[in-house]
């Protein structure tokens, strides 16, 4: 079995995934070999691995990190939310049914084998392993059958490093209220603590990691500052969505719905980092911003839900008013499903409500069907006669007139559907703003200048540049003598 070093949090969103990719480069440039592995995740930002299946964007990005292809077995256990009580189960890849609230909580023990058969082939050949948390391992009442934190941990005997978000505030009790609430063989497990996110002269700290060592006899790792690299990065949870705020006015605004469950929003990373370029998230109560030149209909882990969301909040009328005004809408998966006149379900795939009405955009209809379309896809844009990568993932077959006018071309078939004045589009592919060469033509359309950044060796720059605040700021070498 390789090495192994586990990274837990003290809760959600402190940085875990990110610090993990940023310690899989820091590996790579010391010439180790590394891969990633997370147990368990939740997230509706999902991949296209190389082999194949779903795993967490986070893995994805992990694995590039690392240098080498993506596989199903960094991600053993995907859990996509669809609903407000239940979530799609992903093993190894491939869809499992459906996991709700306490039955999962009874079928995660069965799942420890083949979280345990996926460790032992990503640690096969590397000298490595860098395991990511879920959530926090202070959440006791989970603990029982727990396979996303201490109970891999002690299963697999991997020491662990907790990670405190200092942003957030109260990092000092956070750090010291897990080791109160921990049992002993957990407790046991940790080997120390690192702190995350800190903004000004590190020095002031001194004090509070004296007494974070103090309370809980943890060494501390360091300290790690706000890197501005990290907002390079595509991210994976919707949090991140949720502190957005509009800078100052750019030639083009992008406008796009939050809708409740959003997924694979990291499409709109190429995009944010165009200078003449601003992502507007519209949240549930607002109005899509009147001076956007886009609209864009993103992905969704439930189509029909989420086009019910968003005529609650009126964002259909505003589209239209859009559309009036001479604006262009991009549908992404299910944001292209919404495009249509009909989406219809009959056999309650994505709930009770078997028909309804589209948006009527385009003149299309989806018909949900079980099989379920997981692939990563090489295509030609047909709008600009540029090469596309990018990645499916989704169900539902559309058909209709405006797929005469596909938005791409996939090997034999077509993709997508485009209105007759080519202002309303729709694609089933993810990733289509990676590439330089369509963002710049696509861009150029709607009036702004664009693509000239090459996207993909922004990402490894932004690694490369996190890799060394990483190794500037951390024992680095204390932490991979754990392992």
């Amino acid at each position: 079995m390789a090495r192994a070093i586990m990274f837990q949090g003290t809760g959600s969103d402190v940085g875990k995934s990110v610090l993990v990719a940023g310690l899989c480069r820091v590996a790579r440039n010391r010439g180790l070999k590394v891969r990633p592995f997370k147990p368990q995740n939740m997230s509706n930002n999902a991949a296209v691995s190389d082999d194949g299946g779903e795993i967490g964007r986070a893995q994805w990005l992990q694995a590039l990190a690392c240098g080498v292809p993506s596989s199903v077995h960094m991600n053993p256990v995907l859990l996509k939310p669809q609903t407000d009580m239940g979530s799609q189960l992903i093993v190894q890849g491939q869809v499992r049914g459906e996991a709700r609230g306490r039955y999962y909580q009874e079928l995660k023990p069965q799942l420890m084998a083949a979280v345990m058969e996926s460790f032992a082939k990503v640690g096969d050949g590397a000298d490595l392993v860098l395991v990511e948390g879920a959530g926090s391992p202070a959440e006791i009442n989970l603990r029982a059958g727990d396979i996303a934190n201490m109970g891999f941990a002690t299963h697999a005997d991997v020491p662990v490093v907790l990670v405190g978000d200092i942003d957030r505030g109260g990092v000092i009790a956070s750090l010291v209220g897990t080791h109160t609430i921990l049992p002993q063989e957990d407790r046991a497990m940790v080997r120390g603590f690192l702190i995350n996110k800190f903004r000004g002269d590190i020095s002031l700290f001194d004090d509070g990691l004296a007494a974070i060592t103090r309370f809980t006899g943890w060494r501390s790792f360091g300290v790690v500052p706000w890197l501005k690299a990290v907002s390079r990065l595509p991210a994976e949870d919707s949090v991140v969505l949720e502190r957005a705020v509009r800078g100052d006015k750019k030639a083009l605004i992008v406008a796009v719905p939050m809708l409740p469950r959003i997924a694979n929003f990291d499409d709109l990373d190429p995009l944010k980092a165009e200078p003449a370029v601003e992502v507007v998230m519209v949240p549930p109560g607002s109005s899509l911003p009147a001076d956007a030149g886009l609209v864009v209909l993103p992905g969704t882990k439930s189509t029909i839900a989420d086009l019910l969301a968003l005529r609650e909040n009126g964002w259909d009328r505003e589209l239209v008013a859009h559309v009036k005004r001479g604006g262009h809408v991009l549908g992404i998966c299910g944001g292209f499903q919404m495009l249509g006149r009909r989406i219809s379900d009959p056999a309650g795939i994505e709930g009770n409500v078997r028909d309804i009405e589209g948006l009527g955009l385009l003149d299309i209809e989806t018909m949900m069907e079980p099989e379920k379309v997981v692939r990563n896809v090489e295509a030609v844009s047909l709008l600009h006669d540029e090469p596309l990568e990018g990645y499916e993932i989704h169900i539902g077959r559309t058909s209709g007139p405006d797929m005469a006018r596909p938005f791409a071309r996939i090997g034999d078939h077509d993709d997508g559907a485009v209105s007759p004045d080519g202002r309303i589009m729709g694609t089933y592919l993810h990733g289509v703003f990676s590439a330089d060469r369509f963002r710049h033509h696509f861009l150029r359309a709607l009036g702004v200048e664009g693509g000239q950044m090459n996207y993909r060796e922004s990402v490894e720059e932004a690694l490369d540049e996190l890799a060394e605040g990483l190794e500037a700021s951390l024992d680095i070498d204390g932490l991979f003598a754990l392992a």
